[in-house]
């Protein structure tokens, strides 16, 4: 396993990405990492300063879609007994 980055130099990247001067294959290229390097760090750096929601956890995204479906189809229900 390789041995991971510092986190300065994580940060570095991070701010570079932020910026959006650049693309992020260039960056990527540039500190000699992948692109996808760029991505994970730049999204776990937006979860972490709270500009994104963290993704839910499987089983939760399961209930959330069949919550949702339930809400429908009481909207439904609701529309038809108001007319």
């Amino acid at each position: 396993m390789p041995k991971p980055y510092p986190e300065e130099f994580r940060n570095d990247v991070v701010a570079l990405a932020r910026k959006r001067e650049v693309p992020w294959t260039q960056i990527a290229k540039d500190f000699g990492i992948s692109e996808a390097c760029v991505h994970n760090w730049v999204k776990k750096a937006d979860i972490a300063d709270g500009l994104a929601a963290a993704a839910p956890a499987s089983g939760e995204s399961g209930e959330l879609r069949e919550a949702r479906k339930r809400i429908r189809l009481l909207e439904q229900e609701a529309e038809v007994m108001r007319r």
